[in-house]
C-alpha cells in the first residue's frame, strides 16, 4: 500500500525546491557550469556512445598476406649516382700550390690553403716532433684527461696573437661555432644573423632554439629596421625584455659570397641597440688586415668591442680544429657549455703543434705575407673583371672569389663543364657546393681559391683557361 502525501509533505518539497533554485542564484558561475557539463556528459554516455567494436581476430593466413604486402620506406631517400660527393677526385700527395690528380700535375685553385702551409718544411717537422713525443691522439675530451699542455700553449699563443684575455681550442672546424652559438643563446633569446653565413652557423643557430631575425646579406638598413622593430616591441614589454639577450651573427668575410662585413657601422649599433657580436673569421684570420688579424685589424676596430671572435684552423693555418677568443668571462663558459668542446676527444697533439708553427711564421713574416696575399688577390680580381662572360664576387682584397655566368647561362651543368676543361689545361677550380637545407641557398658559382705562392704569371694562366673555357661552354 502506498502512503498519501499530505500537506505538509507538499509543503517541504516546494520549500526544498526554493532553497535548490536560491542555491543556483548564489552559486559561482564556473560551478554551475561545471555541473551542465557533467550531467551533459552522462547524457551523452547513457545515450549516444556508440559500443567500442570488438576487433576481429585475423587469421595467420592473413597476417602472412598482410607481412607479405607491406614495403618498408627506404632507409635513406635515393641518390643520384652521378652525384659529385660520389665521384670524387682522388689526390696523390702533398695538397698545396699544386695537387697531383691521377698521376698529372696542376695549379690548385680549389682548396683554402691560402698561405701555403700545407706541406711547409718547418711545419710538418715540428708535427713530427710533436708525434714523437706525445703519439698521434688525445683519446679523451679536454675536461677528462684529454689536456695537454700543448694545448694550453696553443690557446695562449692565440690570446696573444689577437691580443685578447683568453683563448679556447677545439679539435673540429664545423663544431667550433656550431658549438659556441647554443652556449650562450637560448630558447627566447634573439639571435640577428646575417642570411649569407655558412652552413656552420646556420646549425649553430638552429640548435640554440633561439628566436631568430635574418637581415638581407651586408645590408645594413636591413639590420637597422629589424633593430628598429624590436626596440618597439621591447618597449610594450620591459619586463620581458629585460631578460631577453640579443646577438649578433656576421662572418668576417663571407665564405659563400667573398665580401666583407660592414663590421664599423655594426659596432655603431651595438651601443645603440644594446647586443653582443660574435664574429666568425675563418676565411679572414690569415688573409685580411697588415698582419692577418682579420676584420679587426683592416677596420682599425678595438677587438675589446668585439663579444666574441672565432674561427678555423683548417684554412689559413693549415690544420685541423678552430678556436675563440674573447675575454676570460666570455671564454671561460665554454668549458663546461659547448657541447664541441666537452663531448668531442680534444686536438691530436702534432696539429696544435703545426698550428702553433705556422703562428711563428705569421709573427715573423708579419706584414709582407699578407701585404703580398692581398696585392695578389687584387691583381686576380682586375685580371678577372677583364674577361668577358663572367660576374665576378667578391671583394678586391679577398683571396676567395666566386664567379658566374651571365643570367640563364649560369647553371651547374655549365659550370662543371668549365671545371672539367680547365682540368685538362692543369688547372684545378672546382663548383661551390651546398646542402640542400640551407637557409638561403646561393646561386651556382665557381669557387677560386688564390694561394699566396701563385706568381703573376700563373695568375694570368688561370684568366686564359677561364677565357678558353667559357667560349667552349657557350658556343
Amino acid at each position: 500500500m502506498g502512503s498519501s502525501m499530505t500537506r505538509g509533505d507538499i509543503e517541504s518539497l516546494a520549500t526544498d525546491f526554493y532553497d535548490l533554485l536560491e542555491s543556483f542564484k548564489h552559486a559561482p558561475f564556473y560551478h554551475i557550469s561545471f555541473e551542465i557539463f557533467l550531467v551533459l556528459a552522462v547524457i551523452w554516455l547513457v545515450f549516444f556512445r556508440k559500443p567500442r567494436a570488438i576487433e576481429k581476430k585475423l587469421t595467420e593466413r592473413e597476417k602472412q598476406e598482410l607481412i607479405d604486402e607491406w614495403q618498408p620506406e627506404p632507409l635513406v631517400p635515393p641518390v643520384d649516382p652521378n652525384h659529385p660527393a660520389l665521384n670524387v677526385r682522388v689526390l696523390d700527395g702533398i695538397v698545396g700550390k699544386t695537387v697531383e690528380i691521377d698521376g698529372k700535375k696542376s695549379l690548385n685553385f680549389a682548396t683554402f690553403n691560402f698561405l701555403n702551409f700545407v706541406g711547409n718544411s718547418r711545419i710538418s717537422e715540428k708535427a713530427i716532433q710533436a708525434v714523437q713525443k706525445y703519439g698521434v691522439g688525445s683519446c679523451g675530451p679536454r675536461g677528462f684527461y684529454g689536456t695537454i699542455d700543448i694545448h694550453l700553449e696553443l690557446e695562449e699563443r692565440l690570446a696573444k696573437f689577437f691580443n685578447c684575455e683568453e683563448g679556447i681550442i677545439y679539435s673540429y672546424g664545423f663544431s667550433t661555432i656550431a658549438s659556441i652559438i647554443p652556449a650562450y643563446s637560448k630558447r627566447n633569446d634573439i639571435l640577428f644573423v646575417d642570411e649569407g653565413v655558412h652552413y656552420a652557423i646556420q646549425k649553430g643557430v638552429e640548435a640554440s632554439r633561439s628566436h631568430v631575425k635574418w637581415f638581407k646579406h651586408n645590408d645594413i638598413q636591413d639590420l637597422e629596421r629589424l633593430l628598429a622593430e624590436q626596440e618597439v616591441l621591447d618597449k610594450k614589454n620591459p619586463k620581458k625584455a629585460r631578460t631577453i639577450r640579443r646577438f649578433l651573427i656576421i662572418e668576417g668575410l663571407y665564405v659563400n659570397y667573398g665580401d666583407i662585413c660592414p663590421l664599423p657601422r655594426m659596432v655603431e649599433l651595438k651601443y645603440k641597440y644594446k647586443y653582443r657580436i660574435f664574429i666568425d673569421e675563418s676565411v679572414s684570420f690569415g688573409t685580411i688586415g697588415q698582419t692577418g688579424r682579420g676584420v679587426t685589424e683592416y677596420y682599425d676596430i678595438d677587438r675589446q668591442k668585439i663579444d666574441l671572435i672565432s674561427s678555423s684552423l683548417e684554412y689559413s693555418i693549415g690544420s685541423i680544429g678552430g678556436f675563440a677568443v674573447g675575454s676570460s668571462f666570455v671564454v671561460d663558459h665554454q668549458r663546461l657549455s659547448a657541447q664541441g668542446y666537452c663531448f668531442s676527444a680534444s686536438l691530436p697533439p702534432l696539429l696544435a703543434a703545426a698550428a702553433i708553427e705556422a703562428l711563428n711564421i705569421m709573427e715573423e713574416q708579419s706584414t709582407p705575407l699578407f701585404e703580398t696575399i692581398m696585392s695578389k688577390s687584387k691583381r686576380l680580381h682586375k685580371k678577372l673583371l677583364s674577361i668577358k662572360g663572367y660576374s665576378v664576387m667578391g671583394d678586391e682584397i679577398s683571396p676567395l672569389k666566386h664567379l658566374r655566368l651571365a643570367n640563364a647561362l649560369n647553371t651547374i651543368g655549365r659550370l662543371e663543364e668549365i671545371v672539367q676543361f680547365a682540368q685538362t689545361r692543369d688547372i684545378t677550380i672546382t663548383v661551390a657546393r651546398y646542402l640542400t637545407d640551407e637557409h638561403l641557398l646561393p646561386e651556382p658559382s665557381i669557387r677560386l681559391i688564390l694561394n699566396v705562392e701563385m706568381t703573376d704569371e700563373e695568375l694570368e694562366f688561370l684568366c686564359t683557361v677561364l677565357q678558353e673555357a667559357l667560349v667552349k661552354v657557350t658556343s
